[in-house]
């Protein structure tokens, strides 16, 4: 008894030499889900255009604010001191984004791995003691 061979489903399935060189396969199914992704999207804002009713009024425009009557319109700096700590946040967060990574393959890294961590630390270091001795540090 000889073993019998298979022969590959034809008509239905793409064929490897249809595609492009270098193109996955599974690329197709990521590519499906993100139209018919886009696809509802792009209905629901359709849909909510031509079914939601369209009568302007002057009350719609006006902000609710907890249910009293809204405050005349202030203009109001916010001051430079919360961009400055927003500023500084957002560089010790990316720094935590690049360190936890690092922690995860410190053991199994090679040498130069952890003197490049250690010349980015030591440049945000030196910026916090650079910002602390100018003074931004301080809330004045």
């Amino acid at each position: 008894m000889g073993v019998a061979k298979l022969k590959p489903p034809s008509g239905r399935y793409l064929k490897e030499a249809s595609l492009p060189q270098g193109f996955d396969i599974n690329w197709i199914a990521v590519l499906l889900v993100g139209g018919v992704g886009l696809g509802a999207v792009a209905g629901m804002f359709v849909a909510s255009y031509i079914l939601a009713p369209k009568r302007p009024s002057e009350i719609k425009d006006t902000p609710y604010e907890c249910g009293i009557p809204p405050a005349p319109f202030v203009w109001s700096q916010i001051q430079i001191r919360y961009y400055v700590f927003a500023i500084l946040f957002i560089i010790f967060d990316v720094e935590a984004v690049f360190l936890f990574p690092w922690a995860v393959v410190f053991l199994k890294a090679p040498p130069a791995v952890f003197y490049e961590m250690l010349i980015f630390i030591g440049i945000l270091f030196f910026g916090v003691i650079y910002g602390w001795r100018k003074g931004v540090l301080q809330w004045r």
